[in-house]
């Protein structure tokens, strides 16, 4: 009978037969660099703990001791094929590189939805406060001077501020991923900047009906205007995406998306952090009983900041040849492709 026939195995004869091939295997997996010897060595090594491993799982199943070979044989492959834990550096690179690389490459589709954005939300706030049929359909006078005089000032103290943070900074990712990964359909990106832009121009009519425009302006700017640059690079990444679909260039259109793809999900990567700081000042800075002149500094400076992130760190990155996609490694094999 063969060793694959048999059906069954004395565990801890085995365990004490093969322990001393199976610990070398883990201290040459874990050294950082092998001499030629070592490499051959390691790749027998890993043979012969990965006929182990079937063995067991087939003869024997011990949960244990299939669950320690396999992490053995995942090691050993991972040390064989190249494949690389991620390290600090990388994860630094990653900030500093592709991030700004990523959202610098899109800098002038979001500057063009942020004009459309403004502009819209002007033309909806304008056209509200000058027609009373659309004013009337926001709601009741009662219900709008309550709005205007209590509710909107007092949404941003309704939960305590770490809740309130928390909350905003998921609704607000939630939003932002939703416009980069629904980029390919064209519509659901151009429907939520829409959306948001009507929102944004009815709730500044209503307030300007009232006479508290320049109260409007002072509780949005502080987290508003990180916030709302935010939507609007999530916007452009989804439109850049969808272009891409239409015009691949001289790359076929799998190619094309699958590379713009993984550059755009590395924007929404970058708008996590932005929103979180965003939702910080919104739940901390906009309600506090400091001058409103403080709270919009605040603000001013936070966009300023990504701004500088973006066009300085990225401008840079982007000279030096990032595109915010992964690295060939980590993006694995592609075919190549003609022309």
């Amino acid at each position: 009978m063969s060793p694959w026939q048999t059906p069954c195995v004395d565990l801890d004869a085995f365990s004490a037969a093969h322990r001393d091939q199976w610990d070398r295997l883990d201290r040459l997996a874990s050294q950082r660099r092998l001499t030629g010897e070592q490499a051959d060595e390691l790749v027998v090594l890993y043979r012969a703990c990965a006929r182990h491993l079937s063995r067991v799982r087939t003869a024997a199943p011990d949960p244990q001791l299939v669950a320690e070979l396999s992490t053995r044989v995942a090691g050993a492959r991972a040390r064989l094929t190249g494949s690389r834990e991620t390290s600090l550096g990388s994860g630094l690179r990653f900030i500093t590189h592709a991030m700004p690389a990523a959202l610098y490459r899109i800098r002038w589709w979001t500057v063009g939805v942020m004009v459309a954005e403004i502009a819209l939300a002007v033309v909806v706030g304008v056209w509200t406060l000058h027609h009373p049929a659309a004013m009337a359909a926001l709601g009741s006078p009662s219900q709008l001077e309550e709005y205007a005089n209590e509710a909107f000032e007092a949404y941003y103290s309704t939960y305590d501020a770490p809740d309130f943070a928390a909350q905003v900074w998921t609704n607000n990712a939630r939003i932002a991923a939703l416009c980069v990964a629904s980029g390919i359909t064209g519509i659901l990106p151009v429907y939520i900047l829409v959306q948001n832009a009507v929102v944004l121009g009815q709730a500044g009519a209503i307030m300007a009906h009232h006479g508290l425009f320049g109260h409007f302006l002072a509780l949005i700017s502080p987290h508003g205007l990180l916030e709302l640059t935010c939507i609007f690079v999530a916007g452009a990444a989804g439109l850049r995406l969808f272009w891409t679909m239409l015009v691949p260039g001289p790359r076929s259109r799998g190619a094309a998306l699958a590379t713009e793809g993984r550059a755009l999900i590395t924007v929404a990567a970058s708008l996590t952090g932005a929103l979180a700081l965003a939702g910080i000042i919104e739940a901390f800075i906009t309600p506090a009983p400091i001058p409103w002149a403080v709270k919009i500094v605040v603000g001013a400076l936070a966009l300023a900041l990504l701004w500088a992130y973006t066009l300085i760190l990225g401008g840079r990155a982007v000279r030096e040849g990032e595109t915010g996609d992964l690295s060939e490694e980590e993006a694995g094999y592609t075919a190549p492709e003609a022309g």
